[in-house]
């Protein structure tokens, strides 16, 4: 079985950054242990980053969310402390994104580099009902018929109530959410 895991946003910005939040901190562990299951089985890691740059605050994003986060080359911009000890090992895949999700030809990218016979695709990561669950959406699009996984322990939102929400229509979408309640 051919397995992948994605790891949403979980950059400096998005933990203690402009657009930290407390219980993005709590994640880090499980994080950096489920990346280190994922390596050891010889199965990909992938990362996402948002994305953005100095004209952030013109983009549409940027007129409704005015706080610059996740600006290229900046330290907000970089992986959170011991998740940044993946930016360089084999088998991790490393996108940078400028919207909620990764984009189409991002999509292609992967289906060339790792193949379409993906079984399973397993999400951790943040925002819940921002990035996440549109990141989930466009793999379901790439990937009919891999089994979508989302470990609800490892993800999180600056609102719990919108990443129950979330949470509830990824379910709707057919999505397995795990560890939900944890």
């Amino acid at each position: 079985m051919k397995k992948l895991l994605v790891v949403i946003d979980y950059q400096k910005d998005f933990v203690d950054g402009t657009l930290g939040f407390e219980k993005a901190k709590t994640l880090e562990q499980g994080i950096y242990d489920k990346i280190n299951k994922y390596l050891e089985n010889g199965d990909k890691v992938l990362f996402t980053y948002d994305t953005h740059y100095e004209d952030y605050l013109q983009t549409r994003e940027g007129k409704n969310l005015p706080v610059s986060h996740c600006i290229k080359n900046t330290n907000g911009h970089k992986l959170y402390e011991k998740i940044k000890d993946f930016s360089t090992l084999e088998n991790t895949l490393h996108y940078e994104k400028e919207g909620f999700g990764i984009s189409n030809e991002d999509m292609l990218r992967l289906a060339s580099e790792v193949g379409e016979d993906i079984n399973e695709i397993e999400l951790v990561g943040v925002v819940t009902n921002i990035c996440v669950i549109s990141n989930v959406v466009m793999f379901q699009s790439q990937y009919r018929n891999a089994d979508i996984i989302v470990d609800a322990s490892l993800c999180a939102s600056f609102d719990d109530s919108l990443h129950e929400k979330a949470l509830d229509v990824m379910e709707g979408l057919q999505v397995k959410v795990i560890n939900r309640g944890n």
